[in-house]
């Protein structure tokens, strides 16, 4: 599969506007790429992606080699669009750890067997605070949180050449230790009717004793609190760096195999992240948190109180309240509980499932395909293989519909532009800060609106590819007929 980097044909995408100040990967890179060890500093702190937004991307040894080949090479635009890659050409560079890993993965299973969420295997995927497993004390909502603030020391690491990585707190912060303390019940009342597991139920009030998150969110509800819950879209930020106190713009892009209309370049879009936001407001609780499966393998509540980088925009899907809130909580419960018995089966798999057990578009799509009728995000990298629990069958079923993206099909163009944070309209296009991609999202957009999309080079999918080897199957069988017919009869 050809690599598209918008220099495809020698043909560089249109120049834009970063925010204000923000500054490309690349600057950063010219800068500091001839300093002896940066490089090789700077590769092994973003190998690992970020657990902030999910992270962006599954930086594998390929991927990690062609990111250092744009350094090194000075292919500063390249490096500006990286990767660039189908989601044909970076699936096998996941596939193949998965497949150097299973025989590990295969001794370590009979250890588990049965899938128990053994507190080991539980706790490690899942941030509990003190609230252990093998207790069923009730925990008491009815004082405030007594856990610490944000740390911002805690979240932010000097790599030393004015270079610093992750972010210092949002608006939300200064409510962090309720939304710390509440994230953390959440998760533990998910693991209510796990094997092994002692049930646990919360005191909201002298009458109300919730035993699951979607019974606390609908007491909470029932107390007089604002509560709505949003279905959220965000560019992913695989970075999350800052060069001379200014944002580094780091997306991972995908190219979408859409032809830009008018052009020789193939569509990169950057790698969006989405997760369902919780927000409460009332006289004894404020907090906010989300809920994803993220690149630490976890699939669960989290604080949402560090600040996002200008480009990376924000935009709300969905909105659910009432009813529909405590649903969407419902439905996130149950996929606590479908990745935990993932993990306690599979100890063992790489990158802590994810990918294997989708990316955070997955489970968020499995949530909206069952509040909506339709899955709107791109990709989906859940392996349908894992999903085989029978306790899970709600679950299983949900990620089993969605649309996939692992055997290398051109994606949907309704989950492209379903996937932005930002609408579909020229107007909220144009709004979009990150250098090119704005107009060329226009272009596509009304040629997909208007039946004349085209698709860019499919591999052996392309149609002229499919013709082309079906005259020479033609042509060769012509030649064997014609040879036949030429030779002696005995």
């Amino acid at each position: 599969m050809a690599l598209a980097c918008a220099t495809l044909l020698g043909q560089a995408a249109p120049a834009g506007r970063l925010p204000p100040n923000t500054v490309p990967l690349s600057e950063m890179m010219r800068e500091l790429s001839a300093r002896p060890g940066f490089t090789e500093a700077f590769l092994k702190e973003v190998e690992g992606g970020s657990t902030h937004k999910g992270g962006a991307a599954l930086l594998t040894p390929a991927l990690i080699d062609h990111l250092r080949g744009l350094i090194v090479g000075k292919n500063w635009h390249g490096l500006d669009h990286f990767p660039g890659w189908t989601m044909a050409r970076i699936n096998p560079t996941v596939r193949v750890i998965g497949h150097v890993a299973g025989k590990d993965e295969a001794v370590k299973n009979s250890a588990t067997a049965g899938g128990r969420p053994a507190d080991a295997s539980a706790t490690a995927f899942l941030d509990l605070g003190h609230y252990a497993l093998d207790r069923d004390e009730p925990i008491d909502l009815r004082q405030p949180s007594t856990l610490p603030g944000f740390d911002r020391k805690a979240l932010m690491a000097d790599l030393g050449d004015e270079v610093t990585r992750g972010d210092g707190p949002s608006e939300l912060a200064a409510e962090h230790a309720e939304s710390q303390r509440l994230a953390e019940v959440l998760n533990r009342l998910a693991m209510n009717g796990m094997d092994g597991v002692q049930p646990r139920s919360v005191v909201w009030s002298d009458t109300s004793k919730p035993t699951s998150p979607e019974e606390l969110l609908a007491a909470i509800m029932e107390s007089g609190h604002a509560v709505s819950v949003t279905d959220t879209r965000y560019f992913a930020n695989f970075g999350h760096l800052h060069f001379k106190g200014q944002d580094v713009e780091m997306p991972f892009y995908v190219d979408a195999e859409i032809r830009v209309p008018d052009t020789n370049r193939s569509l990169l879009v950057p790698v969006s992240h989405a997760e369902y936001e919780w927000r409460i407001r009332g006289l004894r609780m404020n907090a906010d948190v989300s809920f994803y499966f993220g690149i630490d393998g976890k699939a669960q509540f989290r604080t949402m109180d560090q600040q996002d980088q200008a480009w990376v925009m924000k935009r709300d899907a969905h909105v659910y309240t009432g009813a529909e809130a405590v649903e969407v909580t419902r439905l996130s419960s149950a996929i606590v509980r479908a990745y935990t018995r993932l993990h306690a089966k599979h100890p063992a798999i790489p990158f802590g499932g994810y990918y294997a057990f989708g990316v955070c578009q997955d489970v968020v799509a499995a949530v909206e395909l069952k509040m909506t009728g339709r899955a709107t995000l791109f990709p989906n990298t859940a392996d349908e293989r894992f999903f085989d629990d029978p306790r899970d069958e709600e679950i299983n079923a949900l990620i089993k519909r969605l649309p996939k993206d692992r055997a290398g099909s051109p994606p949907d163009v309704e989950r492209i532009f379903g996937s932005l944070p930002v609408g579909s309209t020229d107007v909220e296009l144009r709004t979009i800060a990150v250098p090119g991609l704005a107009d060329d999202l226009i272009a596509v957009h009304a040629a997909w609106t208007a039946g004349k999309l085209k698709r860019t080079d499919l591999g052996w999918r392309s149609p002229m590819r499919i013709i082309g080897a079906a005259l020479v199957l033609v042509a060769f069988g012509g030649l064997i007929v014609w040879t036949r017919r030429r030779q002696p009869r005995a």
